[in-house]
């Protein structure tokens, strides 16, 4: 007995080291995403292209993220998940190289593809493994450390790659990725144990389980969180310039305390929601409208705008956790397939509320894209409400 239990000591201490080398993937991943921000306008003049269509650079990660995620499930079903997350690994770095070294608009575009295959693919599969490599208990733990290599990246990767860029180029800002993509590999390959796929009838179809009312639910919920929150968040430097006129160094000041506050919301949050999930999903996007609201009424005035957006950034930044922790308890036995949905209804509602919130943004006002995301999220809360009753007879 005492062998057996130390044995299980050893091994859970090897899982617990697995997931901050996925949390560094998460993080290389998402400023590697986001990177393009703040370069759009070298990348241009680099290659002879316009900002828009460098831009584009952004857009195409989203949608192979997409198909990746909706995909990933049934064409890696019979291949070690350790494997397959290397894999992904793997595309990250070789991603990071063709776009340092693109010799025109194409290749940034091949490039920035197979990122987003690595990004939809990584994300769809990361509650799944998690759920293997930690105890039933500290999943939430687990996807909340996930989660704050994602709120760190997307707080750092633009003012980051503006400053790499300013001294060694916008290739040695995205050659960056490498090195950094080749430290996550070896860490995964050493702390990851073997993930044999699990034996299943029939691989797990991401769309078909929105034929289970419970997870429609959910999924229209996430949808309109994510819409909502990027109306809002996506516009937020033309508004900090141009409604509470702020100069770019208090710009950046209050964009840092945003994600500062997004890791402690992370990880406070997180260890809530074992006991308090569904109390959780309600009131995140409800506090989230009130922000928007309140940031419609005292947008003028810097001090309550800056306290209001850290508020934002505390709360928002925790959200996917807890959809996370919702995931691994809804659907235990289509994780992976589950996780592919999520990943999809998540970057289409981004596309979609950064879509909409810009049209509504020039063609009525910042406050039109602000008013939008409020309703929105006040939606997401009511879907989770209608979530919350039905968890509750369907979970022990």
């Amino acid at each position: 007995m005492q062998t057996t239990y130390d044995t299980k000591l050893i091994e859970d201490r090897a899982a617990w080291g697995a997931v901050p080398s996925m949390t560094l993937c998460v993080f290389v991943l998402i400023a590697s995403e986001f990177m393009p921000v703040s370069l759009l306008s070298p990348i241009a003049a680099d290659l002879a292209t316009t900002a828009g269509r460098a831009g584009q650079a952004i857009s195409i990660s989203g949608a192979f993220a997409v198909v990746s995620s909706l995909l990933v499930a049934s064409l890696t079903r019979r291949i070690d998940r350790r494997m397959v997350v290397a894999g992904f690994t793997v595309l990250l770095i070789v991603s990071g190289i063709v776009v340092t070294f693109a010799p025109n608009y194409a290749f940034l575009m091949v490039g920035r593809a197979l990122l987003g295959v690595a990004i939809g693919g990584f994300w769809s599969m990361s509650t799944a493994i998690v759920m293997r490599l930690v105890p039933e208990h500290m999943v939430p733990k687990g996807l909340a450390m996930l989660n704050a290599g994602n709120a760190i990246a997307a707080t750092i990767a633009a003012p980051l790659g503006s400053f790499l860029g300013a001294f060694i180029g916008w290739r040695g800002a995205f050659f960056l990725v490498v090195p950094l993509g080749l430290l996550a590999l070896v860490w995964q390959w050493i702390s990851l144990p073997a993930l044999p796929p699990r034996q299943r009838k029939r691989p797990g179809n991401p769309l078909a389980l929105l034929g289970r009312l419970p997870v429609a639910i959910g999924m229209a919920s996430i949808m309109m969180l994510f819409i909502g929150q990027f109306a809002l968040f996506t516009y937020l430097r033309p508004f900090l310039e141009n409604v509470t006129r702020l100069d770019i160094a208090a710009l950046s000041a209050i964009l840092l305390a945003m994600g500062l506050a997004g890791v402690l919301g992370t990880w406070c949050i997180g260890r809530l929601l074992r006991t308090r999930l569904f109390s959780i999903l309600i009131v995140i996007p409800l506090v989230m409208a009130a922000l928007a609201i309140a940031l419609i009424a005292v947008g003028a005035s810097a001090i309550p705008t800056a306290l209001l957006l850290v508020a934002w950034g505390f709360f928002g930044t925790a959200a996917p956790v807890g959809w996370g922790t919702w995931l691994s308890r809804m659907l235990p036995d289509d994780a992976e397939a589950g996780g592919g949905l999520q990943v999809a209804v998540i970057q289409l509602a981004i596309t979609g509320g950064a879509a909409i919130g810009g049209t509504l943004f020039d063609a009525v006002g910042w406050w039109g894209a602000f008013a939008f995301g409020a309703v929105l999220l006040v939606g997401s809360a009511l879907a989770a409400v209608a979530a919350s009753h039905i968890a509750r007879r369907l979970l022990p």
